[in-house]
């Protein structure tokens, strides 16, 4: 018996309202596309009921044990516009709107709305009926038996004088104890159940291997891009550098004695080629992982990275914990580019960079008052952007109407390891 798992199924009880009213309103907003109002409804209706489609997923974790991947942020949120023309902000509704229903995730998210209330609910209603007539037998009879009729009855007893009353109590406190008893159980078999609704098909999980397949090889291209332009920086900066510096030494070296005035000059400039060469090896070093990244994690770089922009660069987060290093450094360099495109093709003054977790997704949001008109097909930065996120299942969510603003929009699934210590606020703004 578990009173802890008794408060738990109270408030399942509880939620399949939730379900089945987000449930209602997807319903709802597909079924008025044709009058054009289904096209403003149903981005927010598909947000929430994956929001909330996410959050059972976490229960089903916390009750089994066993891990149900996210589904990812719903195409409302994760997808970019069709394009910057003068349009965009008329078609964005619609190119929406046939991202979300041709998403299968929207279609399995509205079927466990659907069913969830109807066969969840009739799971859960068993033990909370339980606890609750057990409870109202047990506390609430004994206060008003005198104050009701001959026709008090509770279940099979009628409560009629102080020995009924306590007999009404004992048999409300064996339905609540019953209710106690049944609950963990039911909680297991509707976690179950709400697995089998939320699990993705054959046909689903074949094109995710595909997508995945895709976007791995894609990683692997851009790995050995990068393993080549760190070698190609290396052969023809640092190490081309430091092969001059040990000829000049060795010239130095056979100076010595015969022209000190000469070694001296030239012992300088090996001091000059070597700070230079060290220059390089640091900013070769932060173009791979960036230390102040490493160090004080995600946001506290950006900030660091904005007090070098000539932009005036504002920096929020709510992020309590660490992402995974990996997760981390691709988000860095995604943001350091959009906020390298905000001054270099936008023409924008001030950008606004915020970072926040919702418990399944870290977010980052790059708003600038820029020019606008940013199209990820007629770019190769938005492009690696999309390469780079797509290797952790991440997304971008570009809005860039011609004349501006642009907001670029990041999504990563992750959790969160321990909280950072920084010594920025983690409201901090610390623009130029």
């Amino acid at each position: 018996m578990s009173w802890a798992a008794a408060g738990r199924s109270l408030a399942r009880g509880g939620l399949v309202a939730v379900t089945w009213l987000l449930g209602a309103y997807a319903v709802v907003a597909v079924g008025l596309l044709p009058t054009g109002l289904g096209f403003l409804l149903l981005p927010s209706a598909a947000s929430g009921l994956r929001r909330w489609s996410d959050r059972a997923r976490g229960w089903v974790r916390s009750e089994t044990g066993e891990p149900l991947a996210p589904a990812g942020p719903s195409p409302a949120r994760g997808s970019a516009d069709p394009a910057s023309t003068a349009d965009a902000a008329l078609r964005r509704p619609v190119w929406t709107t046939r991202l979300i229903l041709g998403e299968a995730g929207f279609w399995r998210d509205l079927r466990w709305a659907i069913l969830d209330p109807l066969a969840g609910g009739l799971l859960l209603a068993v033990p909370n009926a339980f606890l609750l007539y057990g409870v109202f037998g047990a506390l609430v009879q004994p206060l008003l038996w005198r104050r009701l009729d001959d026709g008090n009855w509770y279940a099979f007893i009628p409560v009629t004088s102080t020995t009924t009353m306590l007999l009404a109590a004992l048999l409300g406190m064996g339905f609540a104890v019953l209710g106690a008893v049944l609950a963990a159980p039911v909680l297991r078999l509707h976690a179950r159940w709400t697995r089998l609704l939320l699990t993705p098909g054959r046909v689903e999980l074949t094109r995710r291997v595909r997508q995945l397949a895709g976007s791995r090889a894609e990683v692997l291209d851009v790995h050995a891009a990068e393993v080549r332009r760190i070698e190609r920086d290396l052969h023809d900066g640092a190490q081309a550098r430091l092969v001059a510096l040990g000829m000049t030494l060795d010239v130095a070296t056979r100076l010595v004695e015969s022209d000190p005035a000469r070694a001296r000059l030239l012992l300088l400039e090996v001091r000059e080629n070597s700070e230079r060469a060290l220059q390089e090896l640091r900013d070769l070093v932060r173009g791979i992982l960036p230390p102040v990244l490493a160090d004080r994690g995600l946001p506290d770089a950006v900030r660091s990275l904005a007090l070098e922009s000539p932009l005036d660069v504002h920096v929020d987060s709510t992020v309590a914990g660490r992402p995974p290093a990996p997760v981390e450094s691709a988000a860095y360099f995604a943001v350091a580019e959009l906020l390298a495109n905000a001054g270099k093709h936008a023409g924008a003054r001030t950008v606004t960079i915020r970072f926040g977790h919702d418990g399944t997704r870290l977010r980052a949001e790059v708003a600038d008052d820029g020019r606008g008109g940013a199209d990820p097909g007629g770019g190769s930065g938005l492009r690696g952007i999309l390469g780079r996120l797509a290797a952790f299942d991440g997304t971008l969510a570009l809005h860039s109407p011609p004349g501006g603003p642009t907001t670029a929009t990041l999504e990563i699934p992750c959790a969160l390891s321990s909280p950072k210590t920084s010594s920025f606020s983690a409201t901090g703004s610390p623009g130029r």
